[in-house]
């Protein structure tokens, strides 16, 4: 049986005193996708960046396979990110402007790691900028808003980007009626994915889903 790939201890330490939300179990299966994909040879895009937490795993398989890892984010939180909410860090806040700015943190993280050479931070909309993108991906990492608005936007600009044999991954997958707010919109896009018949699944770790371009309906 061949060893589970596992990231450099630096970018293990890294990732383990980032902020974010991603567990390690769930950032480790992330990771094994990432490597896996990135024999494509092609570059792996994460949405949603936050502090860099989960981006750090991505750069380190981009690193190993010679490719580069892209991250798409506005950097100003999204719904449950906010002042009032559970998952809201005053931290995060600028202190100038009284809003939300997440970049510094994540350029923090990222330099820390030896990183930045492997990451492209795409600042803005993930609609925005997905509707210029045109490069083939290996690997689409959704991990942004969790509404339906924002988890489906995601889906339907990102997923036809994946290459023929890449992954789309997907978190916070959660079937329970009781998670709404955490995790039912990321639930009915990876359902969604199932039945459009481009993708078949390939694991999951609790709440990370890994799928398999196979087919090209989307």
């Amino acid at each position: 049986m061949p060893s589970t790939p596992s990231p450099a201890p630096k970018t293990l330490a890294a990732f383990e005193k980032a902020k974010g939300f991603m567990p390690a179990h769930e950032g480790l299966a992330l990771y094994a996708a990432a490597v896996e994909a990135g024999r494509l040879g092609l570059p792996l895009l994460e949405v949603g960046t936050y502090c860099g937490r989960s981006t750090l795993l991505l750069a380190d398989a981009a690193r190993a396979a010679g490719v580069t890892a892209l991250t798409v984010d506005h950097h100003r939180g999204s719904e449950e990110q906010q002042p009032g909410w559970d998952y809201h860090d005053p931290d995060t806040v600028d202190p100038e402007l009284g809003v939300m700015d997440t970049l510094p943190a994540f350029r923090r993280t990222l330099y820390r790691a030896g990183l930045e050479e492997h990451v492209v931070a795409l600042v803005g909309r993930s609609p925005q900028v997905a509707a210029v993108w045109q490069t083939p991906l290996a690997l689409v990492f959704v991990d942004g808003g969790h509404t339906d608005e924002h988890a489906g936007a995601d889906y339907e600009g990102w997923a036809p980007h994946v290459a023929d044999g890449g992954l789309l991954v997907i978190h916070d997958v959660f079937p329970e009626p009781a998670d709404e707010f955490t995790g039912q919109a990321p639930y009915r896009v990876y359902l969604r994915a199932l039945a459009s018949g481009a993708f078949t699944e390939v694991s999951a770790t609790d709440s990370l889903r890994v799928l398999r371009r196979t087919g090209a309906g989307i």
